[in-house]
């Protein structure tokens, strides 16, 4: 090889070497800049970087969740509520809570359980600026558990928002407002859960017997009802009445189950009420009982049974004209099966007067069938 290809050769290695050490220095600045870059970002514009993170992880996730409470739609109903106090030979006697439901001229209708104004002999109403005012009970339904009271006024009292509890979905945000455990200093408490459950069938008493004789359809909620809280609204976030709290489940174990009756039916019995017209439920004519209590097998010597059985039988009543008779056990009417009185008085109002069922029983252990028209009582 001469000199002058061997000093070619050697350029080109030197060459080579220049390039590759090009390479390598260029990455280090590369990789130093970008962390520096990246340092003054967080040190300094930390803002920038959350919003990215955030941005990316709402993204990725698809949902956005925010929460600025229900102090708007409480402030459309709170003025509307009231405390129902209901008095008795002059004593206090119950007290609950209502809301002010339409106005007709200078006449308004407000709305509470029927079990808070039941036996009392006077009731007034307190408003939210603390003024209390004797009203008329216009009249109630034990069963509905739905009363209307009156009140004539000049003054322009609030009206309630109605919402629709059909339109309503599980898990939506509802509100309470009522005066919990019959006591001044909580009148008007504002309570928030969501719709827990719809078209729920609880049993009830309606006397003072701890044998339940109704069945209500409610709404279900874990917003907090007390005491005290019962014929007040249950709201939208809207601040719309979709029902009226009525009850809650007390016993071990159970937590925020409290329940509504649907602001529809509501309506229905309240606007019967204003209306004048009677509320009426179809009548057979007989005493009955549980068939599965201890009763019936002290009383009768049988074993206890799903269904109903008739204590006793009025003559010339419609149950005596279909051939029923003491001691049958009634197990179905038009072929949905009762399991007691609550279920075959639920079954039973689901008719009206005037129409014939098919009334399914048992006598001296056989099965047998009988058709009976209804009547009003």
């Amino acid at each position: 090889m001469d000199n002058n290809s061997y000093d070619y050769v050697k350029r080109s290695k030197i060459k080579k070497n220049n390039i590759v050490l090009i390479i390598f220095v260029t990455a280090i600045i590369s990789a130093v800049l970008g962390a520096g870059s990246i340092f003054v970002v967080l040190r300094f514009f930390p803002d920038l970087a959350f919003d990215y993170v955030t941005n990316v992880t709402k993204t990725e996730k698809e949902v956005t969740v925010t929460d600025t409470g229900i102090a708007d739609a409480v402030e459309k109903i709170y003025d509307a509520v009231v405390t129902v106090r209901t008095y008795k030979n002059g004593q206090l006697f119950a007290t609950g809570t209502g809301f002010v439901y339409k106005k007709v001229n200078d006449e308004y209708y407000l709305l509470t359980n029927y079990h808070v104004i039941e036996d009392g002999d006077r009731v007034s109403v307190v408003f939210s600026d603390g003024s209390e005012k004797n009203v008329i009970v216009e009249n109630g339904d034990k069963y509905s558990d739905i009363a209307v009271l009156s009140y004539n006024s000049d003054d322009e009292l609030l009206v309630a928002e109605l919402g629709s509890s059909v339109d309503m979905r599980v898990g939506d945000t509802v509100f309470a407002i009522g005066s919990p455990l019959d006591s001044d200093v909580y009148s008007w408490s504002v309570t928030r859960g969501i719709l827990s459950g719809k078209d729920r069938e609880v049993e009830v008493s309606t006397t003072n017997s701890t044998m339940s004789d109704w069945i209500m359809l409610v709404l279900q909620t874990d917003a907090a009802i007390n005491s005290g809280n019962s014929g007040g609204p249950l709201c939208n976030s809207n601040g719309q009445v979709i029902g009226i709290t009525n009850m809650k489940l007390i016993t071990d174990g159970v937590e925020g189950m409290g329940f509504a009756i649907p602001i529809e039916e509501v309506v229905n019995y309240a606007d019967a009420i204003i209306n004048g017209e009677e509320i009426a439920r179809p009548y057979i004519g007989v005493a009955m009982t549980d068939a599965n209590s201890s009763y019936t097998s002290r009383v009768y010597g049988f074993e206890p049974m799903d269904g109903v059985l008739l204590d006793s039988v009025e003559g010339n009543s419609p149950a005596s004209k279909a051939g029923l008779k003491k001691g049958d056990i009634i197990t179905a009417i038009n072929d949905v099966e009762v399991k007691n009185v609550a279920s075959l008085r639920y079954q039973l109002y689901k008719y009206k007067i005037g129409e014939t069922i098919t009334v399914k029983y048992i006598r001296d252990g056989h099965s047998k069938t009988t058709e009976l028209t209804l009547v009003s009582n």
